[in-house]
């Protein structure tokens, strides 16, 4: 077989290229490092990830904040984890009048889970009195015994004297009873306005609700706090314009506000106040 100068040019060109392919092989397989595979760093890496991801998905869940279970709305306990049902027979608990004072008054009520209860009392948050009562006070009174309420005298027409019985009460603290009592034109709405006279322990204030009520109390049109403008809000004891305007913007913010629980925690507001001011106020 014969070939042209082409073909034999063509042929040896193939021959270089294929023994050079060849050779460059050769030479990157020796360079070239096999590659091992490191399990334990693997782990390590996949261990960081799966952190940051529980510390984001901690973040992205809703924060709870302490709270009085008595005033657990529906959507408050739906966010709980509470069912229908457990809400249903807190809220037919609270229409009777009665209270949750406790965590486990709370599950008695309700009949929530162990695992629900375990994670949500450490948030609840009672009065100060439920919390932290106070022991009872050593010594007697100089009238002993609770009266009913037909043997009460009447708080609105007590007399300096007729105060003067109780003990603990005297001259200064009677006087300045009757010039607060007289401050609002009608008188006491209810006996807990006790608490805002000066220098009144809460044993001094027990004594004299024994021997005192008020039977005749100040005529109060109450004010539905969801409606109420700025100058009705500020006639309420304990609310200043500052607070006024921080319940109108809660209020906007939250399209209303659907229980009490919810408006002691406008900025400002003095919840161990909350009582007295539930006496000028309604949420209906």
């Amino acid at each position: 077989m014969r070939f042209s100068h082409q073909q034999r040019n063509g042929i040896f060109l193939l021959l270089f290229l294929i023994i050079g392919s060849e050779y460059l092989y050769y030479k990157l397989q020796n360079r070239i490092k096999p590659f091992h595979f490191d399990l334990e760093a693997q782990a390590a890496i996949q261990q960081k990830i799966d952190s940051v991801k529980a510390v984001r998905l901690q973040e992205s869940q809703p924060k709870i904040y302490p709270f009085n279970p008595n005033f657990i709305t529906d959507f408050k306990g739906y966010t709980l984890g509470m069912t229908n049902e457990e809400i249903d027979r807190l809220m037919a608990y609270r229409k009777k009048g009665l209270w949750v004072n406790s965590a486990n008054d709370f599950q008695k009520v309700t009949g929530v889970s162990d695992s629900l209860l375990k994670q949500i009392s450490p948030f609840f948050k009672f009065p100060d009195w439920i919390s932290n009562p106070k022991p009872p006070y050593s010594y007697q009174p100089h009238i002993n015994g609770e009266l009913s309420f037909t043997e009460k005298r009447d708080l609105n027409t007590a007399t300096v004297s007729d105060l003067q019985l109780i003990n603990g009460v005297g001259e200064v603290l009677s006087n300045r009873i009757i010039r607060f009592r007289d401050s609002f034109e009608g008188g006491f709405i209810h006996a807990l306005q006790l608490q805002d006279v000066y220098g009144l322990s809460t044993e001094v204030i027990e004594r004299i609700e024994n021997r005192f009520t008020v039977k005749t109390p100040r005529n109060v049109q109450k004010v539905n706090i969801n409606s109420a403008k700025t100058e009705q809000l500020v006639m309420v004891q304990h609310i200043d314009y500052e607070l006024a305007y921080e319940i109108i913007r809660q209020r906007t913010l939250r399209d209303g506000f659907s229980s009490w629980d919810e408006l002691t925690k406008v900025k400002g507001f003095p919840q161990s106040k909350i009582a007295i001011i539930q006496l000028y106020l309604s949420l209906d």
